[in-house]
């Protein structure tokens, strides 16, 4: 192992939660390397979540331990589970769908449920709100620290025994391709989609084209224009739209230095449908 955590929450930075599990995992080891993915993920939005893993992990040196806390289920009957990825990373988190996306575009080569009787933080066995800090960040230290093995976690569970969200996909049409609007380029308010970069060019769109976009709340349109497919931001004039591949390779839509989703009232999730053609 190598040491290395990163954690990803919605509690964000306003108390003491984030540094209790700092506190708690150096308790476990001096040694640990604590980074962070983030802590502003929308209140108990596990979609978020499972993506903004899915969008760091691969960026990682092999063996880091993240821990990722959304997790509006504490206290329920929901499991404790630690993944182990086919690209030999480690995921603590709740078993309610954060690993969605890693489990489609990573792949999960083995989960363990966590074992509290043996991994939970001394004396805390009467807190019941806050297992980020009693058993995720105390997990995930001894993992990385090498006080435990993965195996010492728990008990094996399948792979496809645990909990996945809906991913909406995108499919062909005529002249076309349609899709979602999976999420938002939060600080630029881009829209992310659903449809893979394979997918679109394989309608023959190519870099240079104004492709028709129409953008449905369910199945009213509330966008329609032709939008011009390039490669950044500066193939396009300042507050103008552009089609353009994101860095998970889907495709996304942008305004030049503007905020699309804020100008048009564009959301996310299924109810939010996007068209793409000729």
């Amino acid at each position: 192992m190598n040491k290395i955590i990163v954690f990803q929450t919605d509690f964000g930075l306003d108390d003491g939660a984030i540094s209790a599990m700092e506190g708690v995992s150096y308790q476990v080891s001096y040694d640990l390397n604590i980074r962070h993915l983030t802590h502003n993920i929308p209140q108990y939005n596990i979609f978020d979540a499972s993506y903004r893993l899915y969008q760091a992990i691969d960026y990682w040196p092999e063996e880091t331990t993240f821990v990722s806390v959304v997790d509006p289920g504490v206290g329920s009957a929901r499991k404790s589970i630690v993944a182990k990825t086919k690209t030999n990373m480690y995921v603590v988190t709740p078993d309610n769908g954060t690993l969605t996306h890693i489990e489609k575009h990573i792949g999960i080569e083995e989960v363990r449920e966590i074992e509290e009787k043996s991994n939970r933080l001394k004396d805390s066995e009467l807190s019941y709100t806050f297992h980020g800090r009693d058993v995720y960040a105390y997990t995930a230290a001894r993992l990385a620290s090498e006080t435990i093995t993965f195996e010492e976690v728990g008990p094996k569970i399948n792979v496809e025994d645990i909990v996945k969200l809906e991913l909406y996909g995108c499919q062909k049409i005529e002249n076309g391709i349609s899709g979602y609007i999976d999420i938002l380029d939060v600080r630029f308010g881009s829209l992310w989609t659903s449809i893979p970069y394979k997918d679109f060019v394989d309608c023959g769109f190519k870099i240079g084209d104004d492709i028709l976009v129409e953008i449905y709340h369910n199945d009213r349109r509330v966008y329609s224009n032709r939008i011009n497919y390039g490669k950044s931001f500066a193939d396009v004039e300042i507050n103008e739209p552009i089609i353009y591949m994101n860095s998970v390779y889907d495709m996304a839509l942008a305004i030049n230095q503007g905020d699309f989703s804020k100008a048009y009232g564009i959301g996310v999730g299924k109810q939010w449908k996007i068209t793409m053609t000729k």
